[in-house]
């Protein structure tokens, strides 16, 4: 409901003793402190998130899904490996270096979750993380690694490709893109073969504080117009920097509404979990 949320974020900027200032028109609310210049736009459901270097608690923490512990579980060399669960898993991929771990830790609100590393490619297995013991979020291999081995290319394929069309618990491939560059052919290539084979995903840039607002949205809007001339329908679009966490809110509000879902599992692999 609009006024209960214009009245949320009033109460909590009272709370801490800024003056909160808000103004709504059709479909959008834009949420003004003039302490800490907290400014939050709302275009039909989703959120653009600014945080000031001196606001201290995260808004985002108040109106969307609050996670509590985020663990990991174990790592897989092949999807029959994978655990046997009936639970929602949200897979993350992209090429080396996009920023994966690092948005990981920023969903989780977890900085040590998942590995960082300033060398790419480290990730060669499939990586479980429970989230609140309701969820998983799975890190897969990144692709277009140049320096690997044939060998260990082929393997990391077949591995991505074997999670990707045999596993029904993944409700949702979240394709990581560097948004500062133009579409590269590694990954239309990989989107067209998502797209073939009917996987469900969703398009994630990263790395937007690297550049301006403006400079952002000219990059990637550019980016999705290339992709139109491809993709007659685009899948869902979040914008996202892990350093100052825009994108969380819609993410994560993304994999709650998923989460009421159910998840359809052949009776093959119900034997196995019950």
């Amino acid at each position: 409901n609009l006024h209960q949320l214009v009245s949320c974020l009033a109460a909590y900027t009272s709370s801490n003793q800024h003056k909160a200032y808000a103004k709504y028109a059709y479909k959008e609310i834009t949420i003004y402190n003039s302490t800490s210049q907290i400014e939050r736009n709302l275009n039909s459901s989703w959120f653009m998130v600014t945080f000031a270097k001196d606001c201290k608690r995260p808004l985002d923490n108040v109106l969307t899904m609050n996670i509590s512990k985020a663990c990991f579980v174990t790592s897989s060399p092949d999807v029959d490996k994978c655990p046997k669960t009936a639970m929602h898993e949200y897979a993350f991929i992209g090429r080396s270096n996009v920023g994966k771990s690092s948005l990981i830790n920023m969903l989780t609100g977890n900085r040590s979750l998942a590995m960082t590393s300033a060398t790419p490619g480290k990730t060669m297995l499939i990586n479980h993380f429970l989230v609140d013991d309701t969820w998983y979020i799975v890190d897969l291999p990144g692709y277009g690694y140049a320096r690997r081995s044939k060998d260990d290319r082929r393997r990391l394929e077949a591995m991505i490709k074997g999670y990707i069309l045999k596993r029904p618990q993944m409700t949702c491939l979240f394709l990581l893109i560097d948004g500062r560059h133009l579409p590269q052919d590694i990954d239309l290539e990989f989107m067209n073969w998502l797209g073939e084979n009917g996987v469900p995903f969703a398009i994630v840039f990263t790395k937007l504080d690297k550049m301006t607002s403006n400079a952002a949205k000219t990059v990637t809007t550019k980016y999705l117009e290339t992709l139109r001339e491809y993709w007659e329908e685009l899948p869902p679009v979040f914008r996202t920097s892990s350093i100052d966490r825009r994108g969380r809110f819609e993410l994560l509000d993304y994999i709650e509404n998923l989460n009421t879902l159910p998840v359809e599992l052949p009776n093959s692999q119900l034997d196995i979990i019950n």
